[in-house]
């Protein structure tokens, strides 16, 4: 899916789907899945592969399913359930009525596992976890059997159904697929397919007490919802072989062809779950909607778009190699897509007070503003000026060098939508700060032209004093200083490279008064600031914007740099 609804790029796994529809395969059918484990929030990665498995579907006229992949209650919680299915919604695609999770099918699963003991197929072990590792053998040394591996299957038939009924406590058993212990794949050497966990599940409350390993679980949910294309990320590459030997040996139905490709790695991030848990529970940041983190409910809060991701994902493009990503290509995205939907409006970061000493007190003059001009569509609004406005500190220098073209003592400027100021005086605090400036208008120069033709070098923006919305601005910048926070060669731990100035907040702004009662989520351009978002801790009393993504874009500098 595409912000400008242009045709998909061609790439491998449409080409196998293409092939596979046109031979008749599967009748025709395409059915694909998008299946989350619900033991965190989703993020930017997953959305890779929401879109590309709704994508295929939509392309081939097929169906999405949607299911939870809920087989390990001690990682699982309802919060991660509400969260993924709000994030699916928000990035724009629709399941219907299909939405499943393996929970369903436990009876089925449970019974799946009874026909694999009674055809010799699977066997209860008792060995511990360590030993199971420790007879699992290396790359290079094969497997030992279990001793247990020989149970009769009278035996095994009664092990698993007190299993079932609670007798055993936590690691005394597990359930253990019988293949080949001296396989080059170390997924084959007897994996566990079902353990005992005495926890409460989120759905199924204490009705079980073992759970599948996914590994069994997957591959016959998606058996059982006759899903055609099994579309999953390239560390499930070795695991097919143990995909493919469950279905084949239970003589399912439905055997679904699994695709890996290459997940996606976004630089200057993590996404490992159990890292971005990390970091919420360690306080690192200030949640799974922090915007600083790569969490679809993060990037949401922060002011991204689902369009520009969806077209991220199509950019970025699918292939069997794993990359790093520059987020700075992820930030283009987002700037393209806010470009033309952004209302324009003016803020002040950090204010600095100028008085126009000529203008005449108490009055106040209506100023025509545009609001996009990428879209003319949206019109124009009156901003309030009046003889007290604000400009930005960075925009004065009492001693400017060259090539500084702002405000300084004697200089002229133009300020947007209104008239040429001159600064005449400077007003310093008792440590020599500058507080105020007294500056002089031309009346001549209303809406920012002078009429004798004289030109100005540098446009403001500001905000009248009296009328300007006091705001809270959170510039936000990368969580993480090096680009690969995952490379451990250095010796350090990824959080040893969290970025101390991934957020700066500002308390004093000042913004357009029609911002008022902006709804959290609201969208705007900053002029000359960047581009911002209302967040949810706004107040009536008090406005908080998020910094989605600065003006300067560095990854179309790289482009054009590219460019032959």
């Amino acid at each position: 899916m595409s912000t400008n609804n242009s045709i998909p790029p061609p790439n491998f796994i449409r080409a196998i789907v293409a092939a596979d529809v046109q031979s008749g395969k599967n009748d025709g059918r395409v059915i694909t899945r998008f299946p989350p484990e619900p033991n965190g929030y989703l993020h930017i990665g997953h959305a890779k592969s929401i879109c590309l498995n709704f994508g295929i579907a939509a392309e081939f006229g097929g169906l999405c399913n949607f299911r939870f992949d809920d087989t390990n209650p001690s990682k699982e919680e309802t919060e991660y359930v509400e969260s993924i299915i709000e994030d699916v919604h928000w990035l724009g695609f629709d399941w219907g009525d299909r939405l499943y999770y393996a929970s369903d099918y436990f009876e089925r699963l449970y019974e799946y596992a009874v026909q694999l003991v009674r055809d010799g197929n699977a066997y209860v072990c008792s060995l511990t976890a360590d030993e199971i590792r420790e007879y699992r053998g290396t790359l290079t040394q094969p497997g030992r059997d279990s001793p247990y591996r020989s149970r009769s299957v009278a035996e095994n038939l009664d092990l698993l159904a007190r299993m079932r009924a609670g007798e055993f406590e936590d690691g005394s058993h597990v359930l253990r697929a019988r293949i080949d212990m001296a396989s080059s794949n170390l997924n084959l050497r007897d994996p566990v397919i079902y353990r005992i966990r005495h926890v409460e599940h989120h759905r199924t409350g204490n009705k079980w007490c073992i759970y599948p390993m996914y590994d069994f679980a997957h591959g016959l949910s998606d058996s059982v919802e006759g899903i055609t294309h099994s579309i999953c990320t390239l560390e499930y590459e070795d695991h097919r072989p143990l995909y493919d030997w469950f279905l084949d040996v239970l003589k399912v139905e439905c055997h679904p062809q699994q695709i890996e490709f290459a997940r996606l790695n976004l630089s200057h991030t993590v996404m490992s779950k159990r890292k971005l848990l990390q970091l919420v529970r360690e306080g690192h940041v200030a949640g799974w909607d922090d915007p600083r983190m790569p969490t679809l409910a993060g990037i949401r809060r922060r002011g991204y778009t689902p369009e520009a991701i969806r077209n991220f994902c199509e950019l970025i493009g699918v292939g069997k190699r794993d990359s790093m990503v520059d987020a700075a290509l992820l930030e283009h995205c987002i700037r393209e897509d806010l470009n033309r939907r952004a209302p324009r409006v003016m803020g002040v970061l950090r204010p600095l007070r100028v008085v126009i000493d000529n203008y005449p007190e108490g009055q106040v003059e209506e100023l025509e503003a545009v609001n996009n001009p990428e879209d003319p569509g949206m019109g124009t609004r009156k901003v309030p000026f009046s003889r007290v406005i604000y400009i930005e500190q960075e925009d004065f220098m009492e001693a400017p060098p060259k090539k500084f073209y702002r405000l300084a003592p004697g200089r002229e400027v133009r300020l947007r939508y209104a008239y040429f100021i001159t600064c005449v005086d400077v007003v310093k605090d008792a440590q020599g700060k500058v507080v105020e400036l007294r500056c002089t208008y031309d009346p001549a120069t209303r809406g920012g032209g002078a009429p004798d033709g004289r030109a100005v070098k540098a446009t403001l923006h500001w905000v009248s004093a009296d009328h300007a919305l006091e705001a809270e601005a959170r510039l936000y910048d990368h969580l993480f200083l090096k680009a690969d926070p995952d490379d451990e060669r250095d010796g350090l731990d990824f959080k040893a490279h969290i970025n101390p100035a991934s957020l700066e907040v500002l308390t004093s702004c000042r913004v357009e008064p029609g911002l008022a009662g902006a709804a959290p989520g609201t969208r705007y351009q900053l002029e000359r600031q960047g581009y911002f978002c209302v967040d949810p801790d706004s107040t009536v009393q008090k406005l908080v914007l998020n910094r989605t993504v600065t003006l300067r874009d560095t990854w179309a500098k790289v482009m054009k740099k590219e460019k032959p």
